[in-house]
């Protein structure tokens, strides 16, 4: 061999030694590789406002936690199939754990068994307590519906016929919503006619509040049980003349909502804080994937509060700071 073919050889084994030993270093240089973040999601039952609050306190634990992604998506139809196909996307890309306000827990039950085999899945807002998700974080909606039936004793203390109205009747919270009313006015003289479904259709909710006018024309307070009746019922009352002389109660915090009761043509309505939802839903499931059990386990309640004219001013500046505008 030519000594300037040993020299280039030499000079290769050399570098190969160099390059190999530079791996190693690295190998073994005992830094931590990025940690994976988390991918968690949050589903709604309906496209309503409310759910502006929920997806702010999702991003409030995200920021705070650092180590989550959360894919919030909103149900623009609020029917069963959307939310089946949205749950169904998600396991398909890979999310770790999901929370969902159910349409229908009862005909969605071996469905959303299914997905809680897939993922982590928890309930937000609207349960499905016999399903196998692994806990509900939300209101306690008889708790809440009792709320609303002493606003509905204070506003008719002479008693009357009302009329209750909600986009499905069979939804766990709206069960529980009417079954709190119907418990706190049991023994008064204030008598429930019926209760009406939309489908989560504003148009079709102040429809039915405006027949009902027309029909009982002695009726003394229409109760929404959804955040869109609210306004519907409103502007159905306004329509009508009657403003005043029906009394309005309903649930959580539409804009229309808090104006009405400001100018006293609502007389108040039940305000749940779904800011918590999102926030606790997000910090609980990444607590819980990261081992912690004890931050999923049964039910965790989010308290209430009445809104009425003597508190809708202080609640309207506290919205507008949680939702930044």
């Amino acid at each position: 061999m030519k000594p300037i073919q040993i020299l280039l050889t030499a000079l290769c084994v050399m570098a190969l030694a160099t390059g190999c030993g530079k791996k190693e270093a690295a190998d073994n240089s005992g830094a931590a590789p990025a940690e994976k973040k988390l991918k968690l999601a949050f589903v709604s039952n309906n496209s309503a406002n409310f759910w502006s609050f929920a997806r702010a306190g999702c991003n409030a634990a995200a920021q705070e936690l650092g180590d989550v992604d959360v894919d919030f998506r909103i149900t623009t139809t609020g029917t069963s199939a959307e939310q089946r196909q949205t749950l169904d996307d998600l396991v398909a890309k890979g999310v770790d754990g999901i929370a969902v306000s159910v349409n229908d827990p009862d005909n969605q039950m071996d469905f959303l068994n299914k997905i809680a085999g897939q993922t982590l899945l928890v309930c937000c807002d609207s349960d499905a307590a016999k399903s196998k998700r692994v806990a509900y974080i939300g209101t306690d909606n008889e708790a809440a519906g009792e709320q609303a039936g002493a606003l509905i004793k204070e506003a008719l203390p002479n008693g009357g016929k009302i009329m209750l109205f909600v986009g499905h009747s069979d939804s766990q919270n709206a069960v529980e919503r009417s079954g709190g009313i119907k418990k706190a006015l049991a023994g008064s003289n204030i008598e429930i006619i019926d209760i009406r479904t939309d489908d989560t259709d504003a148009v079709r909710a102040q429809k039915n509040a405006e027949d009902t006018l027309v029909k009982y024309p002695d009726i003394a307070c229409l109760v929404g049980l959804w955040n869109y009746n609210g306004p519907a019922i409103l502007n159905a009352v306004r329509g009508a003349g009657k403003t005043g002389a029906v009394k309005i109660v309903c649930f959580d915090d539409e804009d229309d909502t808090l104006a009405g009761i400001a100018v006293g043509d609502i007389y108040g309505t039940v305000v749940q804080n779904p800011f918590e939802f999102g926030k606790q839903s997000v910090a609980r499931m990444e607590k819980y994937l990261k081992g912690d059990k004890t931050q999923l386990d049964g039910k965790m309640f989010i308290p209430t509060q009445n809104i009425k004219k003597d508190s809708v001013a202080n609640y309207q500046a506290y919205k507008k700071k949680i939702l930044g505008n």
